[in-house]
């Protein structure tokens, strides 16, 4: 058991760290214009997602399981009217990173399958909201990617008149 463990902590800390990889190599040739910029009339900010991402990475595994004392304010990820800027709001994203996969790190065999609450989820265990917040990532990477092509196709526009 102890080596099953070792191998599934080992899996989700790296799932957890390219993520937040793919995450900054999409951040990275934005301006901080860009990461804060609405291309489309609907759907969010590159930087109000990565707001959202590290809310929701440090309730529902910091507060919840860390015990961080994180106080999350969900609306606020969506509609910051001061946001910080594009270096802070990365930096604190790899902060809540960091911490999950300490906290995934420090997981006994027993802990995956204790029982786990949070408002705004129903899970049974510590496993399944590790595993839930991962896939969350992923459909948030999936968001950026298209507001990324949303970019470079625009400076392509511009570049040709």
């Amino acid at each position: 058991m102890p080596r099953l463990n070792s191998s599934l902590s080992s899996a989700l800390a790296d799932r957890y760290a390219k993520n937040a990889a793919r995450i900054r190599e999409l951040a990275a040739p934005l301006t901080e214009a860009q990461f804060w910029q609405k291309p489309f009339p609907y759907g969010n900010s590159f930087g109000h997602l990565v707001l959202h991402l590290t809310g929701n990475l440090n309730y529902y595994i910091g507060a919840q399981i860390a015990q961080t004392g994180y106080v999350r304010d969900r609306p606020r990820e969506f509609t910051e009217p001061n946001p910080p800027s594009k270096a802070e709001a990365l930096r604190r994203f790899d902060d809540a990173v960091a911490m999950v996969i300490k906290t995934i790190h420090a997981q006994s065999p027993q802990d995956w399958s204790a029982e786990y609450s949070a408002i705004g989820e129903t899970v049974l265990n510590r496993l399944d909201i590790v595993i839930r917040c991962a896939a969350h990532m992923q459909h948030h990477i999936g968001q950026m990617i298209y507001l990324s092509y949303e970019f470079d196709r625009q400076e392509q526009t511009h570049s040709k008149q």
